[in-house]
C-alpha cells in the first residue's frame, strides 16, 4: 500500500491536509525548512511545487513565487540534490507537482527513477494529456512505484471522471471551479459539484483544491471530499512572515 493510500486508510474519522509549498521559496535553501514545518504543524501531504517559467493553473501567488524561486537558482536538479535523505526527516506523503515540458527536458523516466528513489510517493503534471499518460508514461510511473494523480474539473463529463479515476491513483483532484489557484469561490456551487462527485462512488478518494484559504472554505469544501489542498493562501502566509517556522505554526492553527 502506498504511502498516500496509508494517509486515507488510517485517518477516515477527519479530513485530510494537503499543503502546497514552491521548492526554491522563499530562500533557494529554505524548502526542507518549509517541509518540517508543514509536517510538524500538522500538513498531512505535503504537494511540493517545482517552479516553472510558464505555469498554465497557477494563479498570480504561486506564479509570483515560482518566478522568486527560478530567480533564487531552483531547477529539478537543485531539487532533487535538496531531497537528498529527506525521508530521515520528513515521514508524510510528499507529491510533486510541475508541468510536462521540464519534466521531458530532464527525461521522463529518470525523473520518475529519481522520484521513486529519493522516496516522493506522486506525481501531479497538470499538462500531461491522459491519452498521452496511458500510450507512453502509465507503465514508467507504475515501475517506480509512484502514484500519479489527475485533475477534474465542474465542466469534466461524468465519462471522462471516470476514465481519470481509473487512471488515477492516491486520489483524485477536484478542482472546485475552472479557473487557477487563488480565486475566490462560490461555496454552494462548489458543495453542490463535489456532492455530485460524491455519489459517483470513484475509487479514488477525492481532494479538493483551487480556493481553499481558511478553516471555513477548508470545511465547506470537505463536507463531500476525503480532504483539502491549500497553496495561494499559505504562500501568502509565508510571504508575510519573517521566520518559516512561526508563519508555518500560525497558518496552520486557524485552519485545523
Amino acid at each position: 500500500m502506498s504511502r498516500i493510500k496509508d494517509t486515507f486508510s488510517n485517518n477516515t474519522d477527519r479530513k485530510i491536509l494537503n499543503v502546497y509549498c514552491t521548492a526554491g521559496y522563499p530562500q533557494l535553501n529554505s524548502t526542507l525548512e518549509v517541509m518540517e514545518a508543514l509536517q510538524k504543524d500538522g500538513a498531512d501531504i505535503i504537494e511540493l511545487g517545482i517552479p516553472y517559467s510558464d505555469p498554465l493553473a497557477d494563479g498570480e501567488v504561486i506564479q509570483n513565487s515560482g518566478a522568486i524561486a527560478l530567480e533564487n537558482g531552483m531547477t529539478i536538479e537543485v531539487l532533487f540534490q535538496q531531497l537528498e535523505n529527506f525521508r530521515d526527516k520528513i515521514h508524510i506523503p510528499v507529491i510533486l507537482m510541475g508541468y510536462l515540458n521540464p519534466v521531458l527536458q530532464y527525461g521522463f523516466e529518470e525523473f520518475c527513477k529519481k522520484a521513486s528513489e529519493l522516496g516522493i510517493d506522486g506525481l501531479i503534471l497538470p499538462d500531461l494529456p491522459e491519452y498521452e499518460f496511458e500510450a507512453n508514461y502509465r507503465q514508467i510511473v507504475k515501475k517506480y512505484q509512484l502514484d500519479f494523480i489527475f485533475l477534474v474539473t465542474p465542466e469534466t463529463s461524468i465519462a471522462r471522471i471516470r476514465q481519470l479515476d481509473e487512471l488515477s491513483t492516491g486520489f483524485l483532484y477536484a478542482v472546485s471551479s475552472s479557473s487557477t489557484t487563488g480565486s475566490d469561490k462560490n461555496f454552494t456551487d462548489v458543495e453542490k459539484y463535489l456532492g455530485k462527485l460524491e455519489t459517483l462512488g470513484l475509487k479514488n478518494p477525492i481532494m479538493v483544491g483551487f480556493g481553499i484559504k481558511d478553516k471555513a472554505t477548508f470545511e465547506s469544501a470537505t463536507k463531500h471530499a476525503a480532504g483539502a489542498i491549500i497553496g495561494t493562501a499559505y504562500i501568502k502566509a509565508l510571504t508575510a512572515s519573517d521566520d518559516i517556522e512561526e508563519g508555518t505554526h500560525a497558518f496552520l492553527e486557524t485552519i485545523k
